[in-house]
């Protein structure tokens, strides 16, 4: 069996230009394990301890979260199997009404393919499972240093593989509660649409990608 692919020595710079990689899904077999991005450098995973932390999900292609609000994902060390993640994804309904919904999952990274993951989830939903990968991450300073730690947002494209329940899509990341700044958004989604070795996430782009909705403060759960 194939060992699962390292990541990256903690000592990894985070990128400061924005660069996308295209997902394995519509890349040859010889180039899934050594993708490379949209500015011809080799795609490089993102260490574990600049992943695992709650994103905000601002810009989403999937149908689901555009009656949801506050969406967000927390990636916390899966401490039984090296390299994974437990990951809780909460959000609220996008009219205020109730509480905190969650889906509670552990996911493990992918053999083969740098910066994928394979979840399955807990409880009723062990039944699920799906295929997900970094297409690019990075940092980048906030005009004006607004923001904490320096005035620096960090920023993350996933890819999801389709799966019995949620067609294919597209997510992008901030680490700030409130959301990329313009700048960076508009810049990550001119990317996503210069993927020529993926001309179907290009034209999902195009179609679907819209912004998630953020109402603050965050539902917190009881």
């Amino acid at each position: 069996m194939a060992e699962p692919a390292e990541g990256p020595a903690p000592s990894t710079q985070p990128p400061t230009t924005i660069s996308l990689r295209a997902p394995s899904k519509y890349l040859s077999a010889s180039s899934q394990s050594n993708p490379t991005t949209t500015s011809g450098a080799p795609f490089v995973t993102p260490p574990l301890e600049w992943l695992q932390r709650t994103w905000t999900v601002t810009h989403s292609t999937l149908s689901m979260w555009r009656s949801a609000r506050n969406v967000r994902i927390t990636y916390a060390p899966y401490k039984p199997i090296a390299g994974a993640n437990d990951n809780l994804v909460e959000y609220e309904k996008r009219n205020g009404k109730g509480g905190v919904k969650t889906v509670v999952g552990i996911e493990k990274p992918d053999p083969i393919i740098p910066g994928a993951w394979t979840w399955r989830g807990k409880g009723l939903l062990a039944i699920a499972s799906s295929h997900w990968e970094v297409l690019g991450w990075g940092e980048r300073p906030l005009a004006g240093g607004e923001g904490g730690e320096g005035g620096i947002e960090r920023w993350a494209v996933t890819w999801f593989a389709p799966t019995l329940f949620t067609q294919e899509g597209i997510d992008i990341y901030s680490d700030r509660k409130k959301g990329l700044s313009k700048e960076t958004a508009e810049e990550i989604i001119k990317v996503l649409k210069d993927l020529k070795d993926a001309p179907k996430v290009v034209e999902m782009v195009e179609k679907s990608i819209q912004e998630v909705d953020i109402n603050l403060p965050w539902k917190e759960r009881k």
